[in-house]
């Protein structure tokens, strides 16, 4: 890193966390927004189920907690979204909807777990003095299948910058969202196991009915999400009953893959001795009769995943993309190129225990089977400062193998765009920022480049955090925005002003490598030179090696 970087960085650094501090970074929290003589005199909209009244900011509005289906409580817990009742006069929009019940969570505003099940709603953003029908981009939110919400994603720089519509959603998680029972599978055939992934076809359903009214094209909807909403996107790929709700697909650090149903009830039996209800004569009453705080804390003892099942989700998203049975939509995919730096770090170093060596053996052998010798080999702890370095790095390599995987497969059957996000200098997210601030342990961890969520910042602000970058990553932000604004609107991210970004081919390997340069005048370097094209991915991540492994 070059010392006007390194200057730049702790003076932002400083800045950002004096906001923090004074409360001042959160743009849900600013006042009353100047008026543009351009927008529309009125942010009253008719939509299927009633009108509702969004709200204006400087270059945009926006319309916040709109509901999508009905309430998932009570007798309809464990049942597919049901559509939400309509009303009469004007129903306000200004407010987020409550986010779907959860635990807590290291992010601000997570702090404590959230119980409310009346959540299944979205929010729309759209540029100032729309006209005409625009490109629409639906974010589905990431947080494990557990937490998140829509209201995550602030999404305004992106509107302002491109000229799309964008809305963000919110879905049942956890057992809420994936309770796959037998007892469930009798009462209807569809539902159990991914009533969370048929929420987010509900909403999909919703802006194919609605967002016209909004400004939005409805034959023009890109799907995109970031970790679970990646996978949740791959699982709409595969879908049957996803067909034509949406026509282009994004997918940032995320994997095809569905646990069967059997897998999905094994978890569920457990969640259901978790919590009381495996020796009761009518289980399903049991748990409908049990509080939302009562199933978060029995979650975070018996966690439960999506699985296969009913219409909508008969086959594994990766059998589907393997043979080329799936929703061929133009798709744009990548990762960060130390993903796993950030799970390494969550679960010894920030819990003020880093991994030992006997504990790096222990993963390796759990993770790689009988592979795990061969991996113990090639990852050593010699070569390595610390086991939870080593340990990142093996996982990176195998994470990059199977992400390289998917980009191949998927680019025999569509065009596929492959990206990686190099921005190894990123500021993190405040989360991580604060933990490091009280923790010697934690602040000395060596994440190893750009970790999982480092590039969201770059598209919008997350979590109402505006983040510190420098002059060189504004750039890059600036250039990512067109990309995936490109994208959105016609499939290809190329177009002027950003270097040219080929096709994935497993002949070539190429992808586009994302970086901010240092353009400081003795670097000699330019805006236009920061991302580029690389062939390198194989040896930055040891490619051969994990190519090499049994299946």
């Amino acid at each position: 890193m070059s010392r006007r970087r390194i200057n730049a960085r702790i003076g932002a650094t400083l800045a950002f966390a004096g906001l923090l501090g004074l409360g001042l970074m959160n743009p849900l929290s600013t006042g009353a927004s100047a008026q543009s003589s351009e927008r529309p005199t009125s942010t009253v909209v008719e939509t299927t189920n009633g009108k509702v009244k969004g709200g204006s900011r400087t270059n945009y509005d926006q319309w916040l907690g709109i509901p999508y289906a009905a309430s998932p409580t009570a007798a309809q817990r464990w049942t597919a979204p049901k559509p939400a009742a309509k009303w009469k006069g004007v129903r306000d929009a200004t407010r987020f909807s409550d986010r779907c019940a959860q635990p807590s969570g290291w992010d601000p505003g997570y702090e404590n777990p959230t119980t409310t099940e009346d959540c299944l709603a979205l929010n729309v953003y759209v540029p100032e003095g729309t006209k005409g029908r625009l490109p629409v981009l639906v974010w589905i939110h990431g947080g494990g299948y557990f937490g998140g919400a829509g209201q995550d994603t602030d999404p305004r720089k992106f509107v302002e910058q491109t000229g799309s519509v964008v809305v963000t959603v919110n879905y049942r998680l956890g057992p809420l969202g994936f309770l796959n029972l037998p007892e469930l599978r009798t009462e209807s055939a569809n539902g159990a196991g991914n009533y969370g992934l048929l929420d987010q076809q509900a909403a999909l359903r919703w802006v194919q009915s609605n967002i016209t009214n909004f400004g939005g094209n409805p034959k023009n909807v890109t799907i995109a999400g970031q970790s679970a909403g990646a996978s949740s996107v791959c699982a709409q790929l595969a879908s049957p009953t996803a067909k034509g709700l949406f026509a282009r697909a994004g997918i940032m650090s995320g994997s095809c893959g569905i646990q069967s149903a059997a897998a999905g009830e094994t978890q569920s039996r457990a969640f259901v001795k978790e919590i009381g209800c495996s020796t009761a004569s009518d289980v399903l009453a049991c748990l409908r009769a049990k509080p939302a705080s009562a199933i978060v804390a029995a979650q975070q003892k018996a966690a439960v995943r999506p699985s296969l099942g009913g219409a909508a989700f008969p086959t594994d998203p990766a059998v589907a993309v393997g043979t080329g049975k799936f929703n061929r939509v133009p798709v744009v995919l990548g990762q960060t190129n130390s993903e796993r730096g950030l799970s390494t770090f969550q679960n010894y170093d920030y819990l003020g225990k880093p991994m030992t060596a006997a504990q790096y053996e222990t993963e390796v052998r759990g993770a790689y089977g009988a592979n795990a010798d061969k991996v113990l080999a090639e990852y050593p702890l010699s070569a390595y400062k610390t086991p939870g370095e080593a340990w990142t790095s093996a996982q990176n390599g195998s994470t990059s193998y199977a992400r390289q995987q998917l980009m191949g497969t998927l680019s025999r059957w569509t065009p596929t765009y492959a990206y990686e996000f190099a921005e190894s200098d990123t500021p993190h997210f405040t989360s991580i920022f604060l933990i490091q601030q009280k923790s010697e342990t934690a602040r000395n961890f060596p994440f190893g480049g750009a970790i999982h969520v480092d590039d969201l910042g770059y598209i919008w602000n997350y979590l109402g955090q505006t983040m510190p970058y420098d002059d060189d990553q504004l750039e890059l932000s600036e250039q990512m925005i067109r990309y995936w604004g490109r994208f959105a609107a016609t499939g290809d991210p190329n177009g002027t002003r950003t270097p040219a970004w080929p096709k994935y081919s497993t002949r070539t390997g190429a992808l586009m490598s994302l970086s901010a340069c240092d353009t400081a005048p003795s670097s000699g370097a330019s805006p236009a030179a920061c991302s580029k094209v690389s062939t390198r991915f194989d040896e930055e991540h040891n490619l051969d090696f994990w190519k090499s492994l049994s299946p």
